[in-house]
């Protein structure tokens, strides 16, 4: 008998995932709290998109709204539930999934932020593994519809990396990994907390500010202030890592040493941070129009999870004496765009300059 697969929290990320392991045949049971989205999923099943042909195709899904979920205590028990609902959300989704997981069954956290601790408060740390989703750029646009605005991984990137939280490689990390390599490059990792870590400095480089200017595309790093202010943001960030003693991986395409250097005060480090980046805005290949999961948040009026990740940062800092000015004021300047206090704009950033 195959695995029984639950994704709490069918957004973009849960449902693009669920979507290709639902095609590939796995049993698989979407729970999500839009009613349009779980109504859609059930009519016309889940419709994802992409750069290429292959990554276009809609698929016939199981889809339960939160009030349905009781169901399924009338069934048999769910092997592998990853949640992937937003940080703020972990406890209650985590308490909720718990009674329904199969005997050895355990959840995945597939989720932006560091929340390996949330869910296993909740589920127990042998039932918690970590899931890192590395530059995949998906939106759901409409419900039941999934939008993919970057190109594959592949062999240039591993989009995928499981890992247990003490860091040993297990067959059922390995499992997951070769479960989820339909969807792209994946991977068992030892180093979870170093990955994770390294995830949370991508987005604490990218969506607050992406968040409270409005902006869209690779092409901002062509623009003084969001490339300034998108280096000090990552610079502090890995220095926090570090400090923490977490082995840090490539950071969009980038050394963490270099990076280190740049936010420990070298500036010829950080000049040559700002020449990647503008070099790398002038030749993407990724759409003009995308935007991290927090602009999409804030373009759709809902919560932000600032406070998770740049919030992170700030609080992971203060616990270990390490300042992080830049990271605090883009917590303070989504929070001011989230309340309507101010509007979205990149003038904003001169305040972190």
């Amino acid at each position: 008998m195959g695995k029984r697969i639950a994704i709490v929290g069918a957004g973009a990320v849960g449902s693009h995932v669920g979507g290709y392991l639902a095609r590939e045949g796995h049993e698989v049971i979407f729970i999500d709290m839009w009613p349009e989205h779980v109504e859609a999923m059930r009519t016309t099943g889940i419709e994802l998109t992409g750069l290429t042909e292959p990554e276009c195709f809609t698929v016939k899904v199981r889809a339960l709204h939160l009030t349905e979920v009781e169901c399924l205590s009338r069934e048999a028990g769910i092997d592998i539930a990853f949640v992937s609902t937003k940080s703020y959300d972990t406890e209650w989704a985590a308490m909720m999934i718990r009674q329904y997981l199969a005997p050895d069954g355990f959840c995945v956290s597939l989720q932006n932020g560091i929340n390996e601790d949330r869910l296993a408060g909740v589920v127990g740390w042998g039932r918690t593994v970590g899931m890192i989703a590395s530059s995949i750029a998906v939106e759901l646009y409409e419900p039941g519809k999934v939008r993919r605005n970057v190109t594959l991984g592949g062999e240039k990137h591993t989009v995928f990396r499981i890992g247990e939280p003490h860091g040993r490689i297990t067959p059922r990390i390995e499992e997951i990994a070769e479960m989820v390599s339909v969807c792209d490059s994946s991977k068992a990792t030892s180093n979870l907390w170093g990955e994770r870590w390294s995830k949370l400095v991508a987005n604490s480089m990218r969506n607050g500010l992406y968040a409270a200017t409005g902006l869209a595309g690779g092409a901002v790093d062509l623009q003084d202030a969001p490339r300034i202010v998108a280096l000090k943001l990552a610079t502090e960030a890995v220095v926090v890592g570090r400090a923490q003693g977490f082995v840090l991986e490539t950071i969009y395409g980038q050394s963490p040493d270099l990076l280190y250097a740049a936010g420990t005060g070298d500036a010829g480090a950080f000049q040559q941070l700002e020449d990647l980046l503008i070099e790398r805005a002038r030749t993407s290949n990724n759409a003009a129009t995308h935007r991290p999961s927090m602009a999409q948040d804030m373009a759709k009026g809902r919560r932000t999870e600032i406070e998770f990740l740049n919030g992170l940062v700030v609080e992971r800092g203060e616990m270990i004496h390490v300042p992080t000015p830049t990271n605090q004021g883009m917590v303070d300047l989504v929070r001011r765009v989230e309340r309507r206090e101010a509007p979205a704009s990149v003038d904003l950033l001169n305040e972190l300059l």
